[in-house]
């Protein structure tokens, strides 16, 4: 037992196929052992770059300038904090988030936790589908639909690598990361940017309208999204670190700087995304971009052939790494919460059916068109679903009893209060100054999450954390 929870508890380890498959060198030189743990970021980072981050960004940038860049910097920090607490939780008690929500709270709650949380990858997915429907629909000129149906098998072949080692994985989502950012630098270089603007831009929080809280909260929902959370707290697990406390303090650390890395790499990508967008669109008088298709069309002539070809190239690689990790996290999702464990192809199969079948359904009614607004929607949708994933988190972390020694101190704590607050206070503003059954139904939602946190609380006394050893 790696951890410091000592409950009885006969389940299986998270993703127990790759769990502690990869080795960490004890005798290795520092840098070596600090590669090892390097990976599991990576695969959390893809979440903050999917193509529902593309469409809430290139509204942003086109609508708005450089003036929303802030909030994806603000999204970014908030978004370290929350994994590096996932990390922790994953680390010290040994178990991932859905696991500790299903043996921490009542079974109400956990099973209420467990459909919201279906919600929210249901909603990221879409935007992964359609994200990569596009995509192929610009390089090879496939239909969308068709696009959608493609989507739902070749994730189920990337995944197939699984079998040679999760390292394959990691490497093949490090490799479509380094894509996106080569295509994005490429892309900046032609935009020629403000660079003046950018730095306003990052330092000087506004919204200037309701749209604008709009786009701000899709692209907090973008950028911290509920399923990484849980996929974090597992994929850490892949480690075979040495189980003594010195080893433990270790993994911890390695942990933290993989996170930071990978998701300052997830930073200059969104934030090129919103920077290209403002040069090539907003400062052309274009404030309007209905799709990802329009984009594409309208930066061929603005940025060149190259810059509109890297778009695209981008978009897919985004598509195709975040449709991997998002089903890997609902399948940490579904074994967690239910303790459930089925053949990994089903899990995934189920997964991506359950995007596909709304994607189809939105393409075929909007006709392929206003792509941008629904991946902002999405992003929407998932930004809502914020509160079930945080707030437990930040209870678990904090818990003396769950973490021992580990345990968040008191200036994270408030800290992390802060951020869950914030996060849920931007989601009532919105609420407020929105109509329709979308809102209505969310806020019942966002009430819920309080009631969880609050009314139920912890299933039992958790017996006193034992220590590792030394």
């Amino acid at each position: 037992m790696n951890g410091t929870d000592s409950t009885t508890d006969t389940s299986l380890p998270s993703l127990p196929e790759v769990y502690r498959s990869v080795s960490v060198p004890k005798t290795a030189s520092p840098w070596r052992r600090l590669l090892a743990f390097a990976g599991p970021g990576y695969l959390v980072s893809v979440g903050y770059m999917d193509p529902g981050n593309w469409g809430t960004d290139i509204a942003g940038g086109a609508k708005y300038g450089y003036q929303l860049l802030w909030v994806i910097l603000a999204s970014n920090l908030m978004a370290i904090l929350l994994q590096t607490l996932c990390a922790r939780l994953g680390l010290v008690t040994g178990k991932d988030l859905a696991q500790a929500c299903r043996d921490y709270y009542k079974k109400p709650a956990a099973i209420a936790l467990w459909l919201l949380c279906e919600v929210a990858i249901i909603a990221c997915d879409l935007a992964e589908v359609i994200g990569s429907a596009v995509a192929l629909n610009l390089l090879l000129g496939v239909p969308l639909l068709v696009g959608v149906l493609i989507t739902g098998l070749d994730v189920l072949i990337l995944l197939g690598l699984m079998r040679f080692g999760f390292r394959k994985i990691e490497a093949l989502i490090i490799t479509l990361v380094g894509t996106i950012a080569v295509c994005f630098a490429l892309q900046l270089f032609y935009a020629n940017p403000d660079w003046g603007g950018i730095g306003r831009g990052l330092i000087t929080p506004q919204l200037p309208d309701k749209e604008a809280l709009f786009i701000a909260l899709g692209i907090l929902g973008a950028t911290v999204m509920p399923h990484n959370l849980y996929l974090h707290s597992s994929i850490v697990q892949t480690r075979a670190y040495e189980k003594t406390a010195a080893g433990l303090r270790h993994a911890l650390r390695s942990a933290t700087a993989d996170t930071v890395v990978a998701l300052g790499m997830a930073f200059f990508v969104n934030a090129a995304i919103l920077v290209v967008a403002a040069a090539a669109f907003h400062a052309k008088g274009q404030f309007e971009v209905a799709g990802l298709e329009e984009a594409h069309v309208l930066l061929k002539p603005m940025l060149g052939g190259a810059a509109a070809t890297a778009f695209a190239i981008a978009l897919l690689a985004s598509g195709q790494s975040s449709t991997i990790t998002g089903t890997l996290a609902g399948q940490i999702v579904m074994e967690g919460f239910l303790n459930l464990h089925i053949a990994p192809w089903l899990r995934r199969l189920i997964t991506r059916s359950l995007a596909i079948i709304p994607a189809m359904i939105l393409i075929g009614m909007s006709g392929g068109k206003n792509t941008v607004h629904l991946l902002t929607l999405s992003q929407v949708v998932l930004s809502m679903q914020l509160s079930f994933a945080i707030f437990p988190l930040l209870a678990f972390t904090s818990d003396k009893k769950r973490m021992g020694e580990y345990v968040n101190p008191l200036w994270l704590k408030l800290l992390g209060l802060l951020v869950c607050l914030l996060i849920a206070g931007l989601n009532i503003k919105y609420l407020v100054d929105s109509q329709g059954l979308l809102p209505v139904l969310s806020g019942a939602a966002l009430m819920a999450a309080f009631a969880v946190w609050v009314q139920w609380g912890y299933k039992g006394k958790p017996e006193v954390a034992k220590p590792l050893e030394s």
